[in-house]
């Protein structure tokens, strides 16, 4: 099963893949509205055949934002969309990238992807029975 996960951010969304056991970054989509952003998830999702969809939600405004989102790309998509915790991903990506020996440019560029990917990779290795998770 083909699934992507979602980093959504107001002016930036990271995307990761897994076709597998393994999340991976995949890139970054710069946006400039709520509008845009679905449109250009939802064109991912199409031109790669994914069939699941996994949104990162965090806390506050924000997460209300990102649970919103989720749902209307749900809605759009005909498909089941799923909300994960996705409490420090980012900071876990920024981690990572430096221990890996990116460059600070890197980092920056591919920050939400990589934040994409630890957080469909926790969805993976937790499965659908953890809490954290919800269906759109």
């Amino acid at each position: 099963m083909k699934i992507l996960g979602v980093d959504y951010g107001r002016a930036k969304i990271g995307l990761a893949i897994a076709d597998g056991p393994l999340a991976e970054p995949h890139s970054v989509l710069k946006v400039n509205s709520f509008e845009d952003a679905l449109k250009k998830v939802e064109q991912v999702v199409q031109v790669m055949k994914v069939e699941k969809v996994i949104v990162g939600v965090s806390e506050g405004e924000m997460g209300k934002e990102q649970e919103k989102f989720a749902s209307l790309l749900g809605k759009r998509l005909n498909m089941e969309v799923v909300t994960w915790d996705e409490a420090l991903s980012t900071f876990d990506a920024q981690q990572i990238s430096r221990e890996a020996g990116l460059g600070p440019k890197k980092r920056r560029e591919m920050e939400d992807a990589f934040a994409a990917a630890i957080m469909v990779q926790s969805y993976l290795d937790h499965g659908t029975t953890t809490e954290g998770s919800s269906s759109i």
